[in-house]
C-alpha cells in the first residue's frame, strides 16, 4: 500500500518504478523534476547499435548510466502493449519497429513505464520538467505525448549548458532540453519574471527622484474596437468610443495592485487605480495617463530559452548580474559542484520550482543523483520526494542537506538503508555492488574507481584527512567484504596499503573476523602523527557492519582539518517564505492557477 504522506520528507533508495507504485499514492505531487541519466560519454551512434540481449538487466547505477535491452527490459515492453494506455501502446510498438531493440529502445521502454507512474502521482494541478539531451528529446516528447497529452505540453525549454563545444564537422552541441507538461489546463503557475534590460528601462521608463516611471502613451488603458456596456461608456471626461475604443485594463497593471479588484467594474476599477496613483489625469492630454514606478519585482516573462551569457554583467537593470546568470552552468571550480558528474545548477530547479509548485507543495525527484532538486525544495520550502538507486546518492543526498541546512533542515526519513544485521544480509544477497556502496558509506569513505565495476586494485573506497598544515591529505584505503573472510585477504590489505602509499587499512566485513585475522591486523602496527607523537592509531583497522550499525568509527586523526573525503556543500540559509513572486488575479480560491492562455 502507498505510504501516507504527511509533512516528513522522504528519501527512498531503489528502483524508482517500485518505489512509485508501491509508496506514493495517487496524484499527491505538485511538481516532478527528473533528469534521467543515459550514456552521457557515449557518441550518438552507439546509441542504436543493435545488442545481442546478453548484458544484466537494465539498472542505472551511479556513474554507469546505460540501458540495455534484456529480457526485463522485453517485459516491460510487453507490459506497456498489453495494459499501458492505448496511445502509448501504439506509439512503443512503433519505435520499436523503427529503433529495432538497442539501447535507445531500452531507455524509451524504461521511461514509459515511468512515465506513466509519474502521471498517476501527480495532483491535476501539478507539472511535470523532464531534462534530456538533443539525442533523445525527440523520443521523449512522443512518450510524453502519448502519457500527458498533446494539448499538455507547455514548452520545450532550451538550457544553455556550457560555454563552447567544438565539434569536426557540425555545430557545438551547447544546450540541453527540458520538456515541460502539465497534467490537465488547471496547473499552479505564478506568472514568473526575469528583471527588464537596462536599455529597456532607458528607453521606455523616465527617471525621477522617485525613481523609473512608465512612459506609455495614454491609450495603454483602452483596446481597440467599441462596445456598448459600461467599458464603452465615458469615465471622468474621456469617451473611449469617440475614438473607436473601448476601455480594457491590462491584466498586469491590475497585477500590481495588491488588492482584489475582480468584483469591481471597469470604472470602478479605474477610480481605484486613480485613487492609489496609478493614473494620473493632465489637462489637455487626450487619455488619462497610467503611471507605475518600477518595483524589485517587474520584469518581463521568462522565455523559453535559458541561456547565460558571458560578458553581460551591467546590462540587467537593477542588478550587477549578466543575463540568465541564475541558469549559468556549473564550472570546474564551482562552489555548488560536488563532484557528482550529471550535477546541474541549482538556479535551474529554482525557477522551475518557483514557477509550478506553491510553497508547502511537494516536489518529486525519482532519479534524484546528488540531491539538487530536494535542496532546492528544502530550501524554498517545499516539501519533497528524492528517489535514487544507488547508496552512494542517498549517501551524497544526505551530507548535501546537513551540510547546506544544518539546524535549520527539516525532518526527513530514509527508506531501503539496512538498519539492523539481517537488513545488511538482505542487501548483500540481493546486490553485492548495492552493498558496497552502502558499506563503505559507514565509514565515509569515497568512491576509490569511479563506481565502475570490475578490477579495483584491491581498493574499494579512500578515506583522505588532514593531520599537519602541509595542505596535502594521506590517505586510508578501504575494503569491503560481504562473504566468507580470512586472514590473506587481511594480508593482501597489507600490501595494498603499502602500495599505494596510504597510511591506514579499513577492512569492513559483514561476517565476524576470525582470530588470525584480528593478530595480522595488530602486527601491522601503529600510525603515529608526525606532530602527535603522543598518538597512536592502529594501521589495520577490522570494522564489522554490525559494530558499525551500533556507531563504532574509523580511528584517524581529525585535529587540523575538516575531512576532506566528500567536498562539503555550501552552508545556506532557506529563502524567506514571501520571496516567492507570483500575481494573486490569477489564482483560484485554492491556490492553484488558471490556463495560461487566457
Amino acid at each position: 500500500m502507498p505510504d501516507d504522506l504527511n509533512l516528513v520528507n522522504k528519501l527512498y533508495y531503489g528502483d524508482n518504478l517500485e518505489i512509485m507504485r508501491d509508496h506514493i499514492p495517487i496524484e499527491c505531487v505538485d511538481l516532478i523534476y527528473l533528469d534521467p541519466p543515459f550514456n552521457s560519454k557515449a557518441t550518438y551512434n552507439v546509441l542504436f547499435h543493435e545488442k545481442d540481449g546478453s548484458d544484466s538487466p537494465a539498472q542505472i547505477t551511479a556513474f554507469e548510466d546505460t540501458w540495455r535491452w534484456d529480457m526485463g527490459t522485453a517485459a516491460i515492453y510487453q507490459e506497456l502493449v498489453e495494459d499501458g494506455p492505448a496511445k502509448l501502446s501504439d506509439l512503443i510498438q512503433a519505435l520499436r519497429s523503427f529503433l529495432g531493440t538497442n539501447d535507445m529502445m531500452a531507455y524509451l521502454t524504461m521511461m514509459a513505464v515511468r512515465l506513466v507512474e509519474m502521471r498517476r502521482v501527480l495532483r491535476n494541478t501539478g507539472s511535470i520538467y523532464l531534462h534530456c539531451d538533443p539525442t533523445a528529446s525527440h523520443y521523449l516528447k512522443l512518450v510524453m505525448d502519448s502519457v500527458f497529452g498533446v494539448k499538455n505540453f507547455r514548452n520545450e525549454i532550451i538550457w544553455r549548458r556550457t560555454a563552447t563545444h567544438g565539434k569536426a564537422k557540425r555545430y557545438g552541441p551547447i544546450h540541453d532540453v527540458i520538456l515541460f507538461y502539465t497534467k490537465s489546463d488547471e496547473y499552479f503557475w505564478s506568472y514568473p519574471t526575469r528583471p527588464y534590460m537596462r536599455g529597456h528601462v532607458e528607453g521606455y521608463f523616465v527617471k525621477d527622484e522617485k525613481g523609473w516611471r512608465t512612459n506609455y502613451y495614454g491609450n495603454v488603458l483602452t483596446g481597440s474596437g467599441t462596445r456598448t456596456g459600461e467599458s464603452g461608456k465615458p469615465w471622468r471626461g474621456f469617451d473611449p468610443t469617440a475614438k473607436g475604443r473601448h476601455w480594457a485594463i491590462p491584466r498586469a497593471v491590475v497585477e500590481l495592485i495588491e488588492e482584489d479588484l475582480s468584483a469591481l467594474t471597469q470604472h470602478e476599477k479605474l477610480d481605484r487605480l486613480y485613487e492609489l496613483g496609478y493614473i494620473r489625469i493632465v489637462e489637455g492630454q487626450a487619455w488619462p495617463i497610467y503611471e507605475h514606478y518600477l518595483s524589485p519585482s517587474d520584469g518581463m516573462a521568462i522565455g523559453d530559452i535559458w541561456a547565460y551569457e558571458p560578458y553581460t554583467e551591467g546590462s540587467v537593470f537593477g542588478t550587477d548580474d549578466g543575463i540568465d546568470k541564475d541558469v549559468r552552468w556549473l564550472s570546474p571550480q564551482d562552489q555548488e559542484r560536488l563532484g557528482y558528474p550529471t550535477q546541474k545548477p541549482e538556479g535551474i530547479i529554482e525557477r522551475i520550482t518557483r514557477a509550478s509548485c506553491p510553497q508547502g507543495g511537494l516536489v518529486l525527484d525519482p532519479f534524484c543523483g546528488c540531491g539538487t532538486t530536494i535542496a532546492v525544495a528544502e530550501h524554498l520550502h517545499r516539501r519533497w520526494i528524492g528517489i535514487d538507486i544507488t547508496f552512494l546518492a542517498i549517501d551524497l543526498m544526505e551530507r548535501r542537506l546537513k551540510d547546506s541546512f544544518g539546524k535549520q533542515l527539516a525532518p526527513y526519513s530514509v527508506f531501503g538503508k539496512p538498519t539492523d544485521l539481517p537488513g545488511a544480509r538482505a542487501l548483500s544477497e540481493a546486490d553485492k555492488h548495492q552493498f558496497e556502496f552502502w558499506a563503505r558509506s559507514l565509514v565515509h569513505a569515497k568512491p576509490a574507481q569511479g563506481e565502475k565495476k570490475g578490477a579495483d586494485r584491491g581498493i574499494d573506497g579512500v578515506i583522505n584527512f588532514f593531520d599537519d598544515e602541509s595542505g596535502k591529505a594521506k590517505k586510508i584505503v578501504v575494503q569491503v567484504k560481504s562473504g566468507h573472510v580470512s586472514v590473506h585477504q587481511v594480508r593482501d590489505l597489507c600490501h595494498v596499503v603499502g602500495r599505494e602509499k596510504a597510511v591506514m587499512g579499513v577492512f569492513v566485513t559483514l561476517e565476524a573476523p576470525t582470530l588470525p585475522m584480528k593478530k595480522e591486523a595488530a602486527g601491522f602496527g601503529f600510525y603515529t602523527p608526525e606532530h602527535y607523537p603522543d598518538r597512536n592509531y592502529p594501521r589495520m583497522q577490522l570494522l564489522t557492519i554490525e559494530e558499525l550499525l551500533a556507531d563504532a568509527e574509523v580511528k584517524y586523526p581529525k585535529t587540523l582539518a575538516p575531512q576532506a573525503t566528500f567536498k562539503k556543500a555550501a552552508a545556506k540559509k532557506k529563502a524567506p517564505r514571501s520571496s516567492d513572486r507570483g500575481h494573486p488575479e490569477a489564482m483560484f480560491e485554492d491556490g492553484l492557477l488558471a490556463n495560461e492562455d487566457e
